[in-house]
């Protein structure tokens, strides 16, 4: 299947969930989930790395893999991890779409607040025999920030989050170790 293919069908599914999670209500304007007037972008994000597509995925592929690369804390909390359908303690993330070296997910509807239709799609990609590069892209909506200077810097602190995110990873499939995770919060 194409991957223009596979996202279609992915698109499709999480119209179909987010319908039969509010029936009788898709579109309602009165639904606290419901934006009226999205504002779709996406955020396309790679890295090269100095190894095969199949043994980088192999080293950061795991649905959550994403807490040693990420450095927070990560458990499957339904299904197995790498299951179409397994949720991630991370922000409730479900695994909505997986390939041989892809997966995507999405995060969940939560009651009272706007859903803005966050996926990822993270991706191991062949160049040579011996190197490949990681490709990492998310589409939500940010239309419920305040105004263009809102949107601009949540675009900006996710891309820098991500690419963190993307740096770790290569270090790791490159067989490096990451340094400690900086400490959050006050002494």
């Amino acid at each position: 299947m194409s991957t223009q293919a596979t996202m279609t069908v992915i698109w499709c599914a999480a119209a179909l969930l987010a319908a039969a999670q509010n029936p009788g209500q898709a579109g309602a304007a009165t639904d606290a989930t419901v934006v009226a007037n999205p504002t779709y972008i996406s955020i396309p994000l790679e890295i090269t790395v100095d190894r095969p597509a199949a043994e980088v995925w192999k080293r950061v592929g795991k649905f959550c893999d994403i807490g040693e690369w990420f450095q927070i804390p990560c458990k499957i909390t339904s299904g197995s991890d790498g299951e179409v359908g397994a949720v991630r303690s991370v922000a409730g993330e479900v695994l909505v779409g997986k390939t041989e070296l892809s997966y995507t997910y999405t995060q969940t509807v939560k009651a009272g607040h706007p859903y803005n239709l966050y996926h990822g799609t993270l991706e191991a990609r062949g160049v040579t025999a011996t190197t490949s590069k990681l490709v990492y892209t998310l589409v939500f909506d940010n239309s419920m920030l305040a105004d263009d200077a809102a949107r601009e810097k949540d675009k900006a602190q996710k891309t820098a989050l991500f690419t963190r995110a993307l740096q770790n990873m290569k270090t790791l499939a490159e067989g490096g170790t990451l340094p400690p995770p900086a400490r959050r919060g006050r002494d």
